[in-house]
């Protein structure tokens, strides 16, 4: 292979990251005595271009920001970009009652937490 066929190859590697950058979104973890609370920033991202999937033990939170029209005023600061993010979620969670919400570019995922698990208070009864 020559230099000039490197040098090609390179430019269309370059190409194709520039053209799909991949990230991960900032996420924050909360926990309360009934669910853990991830809030993610996906601003420009709409609900149908989030996909969350729950398997074995895995979140998976993958995704498209999809390009701002030419001449918008945001089109420099927002280009496209795929992004992903995996948790591993305890299994204190009851998976089937996971549920999600966005607004405003953020993105909430409830994780309730199965109700044996919880803590509860005890009473001390006189006798």
């Amino acid at each position: 292979m020559n230099t000039e066929t490197n040098s090609t190859k390179r430019e269309s590697i370059a190409q194709n990251a520039d053209a799909r950058r991949m990230t991960a979104p900032a996420v924050d973890v909360y926990e309360n005595k009934d669910e853990v609370l991830l809030v993610a920033d996906v601003p420009g991202v709409r609900p149908d271009d989030i996909h969350i999937r729950f398997e074995r033990g895995e979140l998976t939170l993958t995704g498209r920001r999809a390009k701002t029209p030419e001449g918008s005023v945001l089109a420099a600061e927002q280009r496209f970009f795929d992004f992903q993010r995996t948790f591993t979620v305890p299994q204190s969670i009851q998976a089937d009652a996971i549920n999600a919400e966005v607004a405003h570019g953020v993105l909430k995922i409830h994780l309730p937490k199965v109700s044996a698990l919880r803590p509860r208070q005890i009473a001390v009864k006189a006798s």
